[in-house]
């Protein structure tokens, strides 16, 4: 079964309530097996259009992740955020079919 992530390109206007919103998410993301594999860093716009903060989460199922997003304590956790941030954020399916050789 292949993983699946959600992908967040964030604005944030309010650090400050930004951080409810980060204290909130972690019972969304411990329940449904989210692994953060980048959460801010370092990065470079290669081509388009970039938000300041970039997040790739990892879920051991698109299933998973699509009902955490749905779950009643992300849209909690979520609720915190609005107002305070703008972001664009998708969840995709992993790939696990060959690789370039």
């Amino acid at each position: 079964m292949a993983k699946a992530y959600w992908i967040g390109r964030v604005d944030v206007s309010n650090p400050d309530a930004y951080q409810n919103y980060v204290k909130a998410n972690a019972a969304a993301f411990s329940k449904f097996g989210a692994k953060f594999l980048v959460r801010g860093g370092q990065y470079r716009v290669a081509e388009g259009e970039a938000r300041a903060r970039n997040v790739v989460i990892e879920f051991p199922s698109y299933e998973a992740a699509t009902a955490c997003w749905d779950s009643p304590e992300y849209q909690a956790a979520k609720a915190e955020r609005d107002g305070h941030a703008l972001a664009d954020i998708i969840i995709i399916e992993g790939y696990e079919g060959p690789q370039p050789g």
